[in-house]
């Protein structure tokens, strides 16, 4: 290790003149990564390196290497103990492609937002790339791509069922979730000098065995890897096993074979960080600013969205079924102290391009401030029960106090202007709450005429596959905050996400979610089209056809025809869109919404439009009105057909649920959201936010 005595506040070397500066004639780590180079604590090569270097690891970052240049991972040299590689903040194929699996032209990890600076399934080419030249050097990999892709999982760009990342990387370990324990634990190893074969022993890993012989503690011997290929009921059992089998406390050995000389082997979770823990990962010496050799370019996009934002927890107890966080950061929020939070804004004020407002305050969820209930720090959630879903658990603890107070102190930093929520609410455990507190301070400091919500669709039948609420529980959110901003005096809007052709959404629950939005007076420019990312059980379902928590049948619709169906039926006044909602309706038998009736989606025949006559509306109209009055776009836009302000009708009040034809079929986004590079970076930048809709996401 390096005299701690010999630290120096900087960007750690990415280039030999920068070792030359710092004195070092080799590195203890090279941290290859997808993203640029970001010092930031919403930047998992950050955290991870940061982390090393506080323990006195010297460590060194080749921030998106030429994969077609062999000699591009070797700028630093060899490390003594060992290369670490990331694909970046984003799975690499989430990244480079939309869910229709067209190209993307931005990247906002990459400076300029310029796109193909990394390869497609980047872990595994930076790897084999280390392999040409360093053969046996040790090789970690960890970040959202090796976390989710740690057992055999579904690929869904390859459209078969893919190896553990391990086996085709050629990499030692894998460290997956959050890494900060895991990381440490895995240097000291290495630098005991204890052989990386031999490296089989720490929490949050994932390792390479020729036999079980070693294994001493119980374990779940999952199906092997020809089985699932072979049967997909089978691969649904093991998804299944492998989703109940990730909270720290409970969690067994999984052991996934490949052939009778070749396990990979699964060790249980890294336990939580404690609240101290999760204080010191922030109050790190980061920089907070991207490299500066990035200046011509323009920076990096993505750390614009979140520089002056706040990561308040980690973890999530929703239990979305599209959502990749159960399998990455786990179900146990973990939350960082008020002073944490108000030094880290203290902070932001001083910086020359702060203009007072904070952006957000928040994580996963915005308003989990607390684990769901007390007995998780000590025995684990509940293996096969939510905390939310169907219902909210009888042992929930709900209380919005900490986070009100925590946004009370904010507000009054001098400086500070605004301090808004962005990275959403999760709206079922604010309904849960009796205290109405949280809601009236969030409606009146801390949302700016919009709340962002994620209902993501309106039949029961789909929410339940979603492990979303009823319908009846976002109706009566907005009915409540209706209420409280109208005794506000504010015009304020509900802007929700939705979702199309999500396992288990026919033609018929399409068409619902239609009626929903022709009732609103509105239509969404956004829409997320389900995107099956590795290791979410929305996944399981659309490649298996089965429900993995019951192996009931789904509904899947694969049909690239079909979900373009679903898609044009959310945005149905589009002109463009015209031929397909008529065939869906057709196809559906729903020809009593073709017509010129105000309750029709369509009229009989295409028509002739002149200018932007009719037009969908912008993004910033995707909003519902609070009063009774209808709903205006953002911004000063012009709305479609007239020229003037929309105004649409408020949904409160209006007990739509049983208005809509339903499927009787039982059948069942980012999307599995993606999170940090080396499992620690925020959250937040898989939600999404303003550049991922920008490429579709």
């Amino acid at each position: 290790m390096t005299d701690i005595r010999s630290y120096m506040k900087d960007f750690l070397p990415i280039c030999r003149e920068d070792m030359d500066k710092r004195g070092w004639t080799q590195c203890d780590f090279v941290y290859i990564s997808g993203d640029a180079y970001v010092d930031h604590s919403s930047f998992g090569h950050a955290i991870i390196s940061r982390i090393l270097e506080l323990n006195g690891y010297k460590v060194g970052i080749i921030p998106q290497p030429d994969w077609k240049d062999k000699n591009s991972i070797s700028i630093l040299g060899e490390p003594r103990l060992g290369f670490l590689v990331a694909a970046g903040n984003m799975d690499s194929m989430v990244n480079h492609y939309t869910v229709s699996k067209k190209r993307r032209n931005f990247d906002a990890y990459t400076p300029g937002g310029v796109i193909g600076k990394r390869p497609d399934y980047a872990t595994i080419v930076y790897c084999n790339l280390i392999r040409q030249t360093y053969k046996k050097t040790p090789i970690i990999i960890g970040g959202i791509e090796a976390s989710l892709r740690r057992l055999a999982h579904y690929d869904y760009w390859s459209n078969k069922v893919k190896r553990s990342i391990l086996l085709d990387s050629g990499a030692d370990l894998i460290s997956y979730g959050m890494g900060e324990h895991s990381i440490v634990e895995i240097a000291d190893a290495l630098n005991a000098g204890i052989d990386v074969k031999d490296i089989t022993f720490i929490r949050g890993t994932v390792y390479k065995a020729k036999n079980l012989e070693h294994l001493y503690d119980e374990y779940i011997m999952l199906p092997s890897y020809d089985e699932i290929c072979s049967d997909k009921k089978t691969y649904a059992e093991s998804f299944y096993k492998q989703y109940c089998n990730t909270d720290p406390f409970v969690a067994k050995h999984l052991v996934e074979k490949y052939k009778d000389t070749e396990y990979i082997i699964q060790n249980p979770p890294s336990y939580p960080l404690t609240q101290q823990e999760f204080d010191d990962v922030y109050s790190m010496d980061y920089m907070n600013a991207w490299h500066p050799s990035y200046d011509a370019l323009g920076g990096v996009p993505a750390f614009a969205e979140i520089k002056f934002s706040l990561t308040s927890n980690r973890g999530c107890f929703g239990g979305c079924s599209f959502c990749a966080l159960t399998f990455h950061q786990g179900r146990i929020v973990q939350v960082r102290s008020h002073e944490s939070l108000i030094e880290e804004a203290k902070r932001m004020t001083q910086e020359p391009d702060f203009k007072g407002y904070i952006y957000d305050v928040g994580g996963p969820t915005a308003n989990f401030r607390r684990p769901s209930c007390d007995k998780q720090l000590t025995k684990g959630v509940c293996t096969n029960k939510q905390c939310l879903f169907p219902k909210p658990c009888a042992n929930l603890k709900v209380d919005h106090s900490d986070y009100v107070e925590l946004l009370r102190k904010l507000r009054r930093i001098p400086d500070v202007k605004k301090v808004f929520v962005r990275s959403g609410i999760r709206f079922d455990y604010v309904m849960a709450d009796t205290d109405d507190t949280f809601m009236e301070e969030l409606c009146k400091y801390h949302i700016s005429g919009q709340l962002r919500v994620a209902p993501e669709h309106i039949t029961d039948n789909v929410l339940r596959l979603m492990g979303k609420p009823e319908n009846s529980v976002y109706e009566a959110f907005l009915k409540k905050y209706s209420a409280i901003n109208s005794r506000l005096g504010k015009e304020q809007y509900a802007i929700p996400y939705l979702m199309s052709s999500h396992p288990g959404s026919t033609l018929d629950d399409a068409i619902a979610l239609a009626e929903y939005i022709r009732d609103l007076g509105y239509m969404p420019e956004q829409v997320q089209d389900f995107y099956p990312t590795p290791s979410t059980i929305s996944t399981c379902m659309y490649y298996t056809g089965l429900d993995p928590r019951d192996l009931k049948p789904v509904y899947v619709t694969t049909n690239p025809h079909e979900k373009a169906m679903q898609r044009a039926l959310i945005q149905f006044k589009n002109p463009e869109n015209y031929d397909l909602v008529k065939e869906a309706l057709l196809k559906a038998h729903r020809q009593d919404l073709i017509g010129f009736d105000k309750h029709c989606l369509i009229p009989p025949r295409k028509m002739s439009y002149k200018g932007n006559n009719d037009r969908h509306t912008s993004g910033n109209t995707q909003s519902i009105r609070n009063g009774n009055e209808g709903n205006k776009p953002q911004s000063g836009r012009k709305s479609s057909g007239t020229g003037k302000n929309t105004t649409v009708k408020s949904t409160t009040g209006k007990g739509s649920s049983g208005r809509y034809k339903n499927s009787n079929t039982d059948s069942r986004p980012n999307t599995g959201r993606n999170m940090s590079a080396k499992g620690s970076a925020d959250n937040r930048n898989n939600k999404r936010t303003d550049f991922q809709k920008k490429n579709g996401r």
